[in-house]
């Protein structure tokens, strides 16, 4: 997909319009959430997976809860 989309004001917020066909590719209705993932291209959106977003969850509180250990780790 190489379509362009352009930033708009949406009530207090900024976004932008996905068009039709491409929701229905995804498979999402309004309503439903997207999940957003950086790339060293830029972001990818993907339906959100509970799945995966409670694991990120655990991983992100292992990672704090162990964060000295992993500096030392890293050097």
């Amino acid at each position: 997909m190489s379509d362009s989309l352009t930033v708009r004001k949406i009530g207090n917020s900024l976004g932008v319009i996905i068009p039709k066909s491409e929701l229905d590719s995804l498979g999402v209705e309004e309503g439903d959430k997207l999940f957003m993932v950086r790339t060293p291209d830029g972001i990818r959106l993907i339906p959100n997976d509970p799945d995966f977003a409670k694991v990120m969850d655990e991983t992100r509180n292992y990672m704090r809860k162990h964060r000295d250990a992993l500096r030392e780790l890293a050097k």
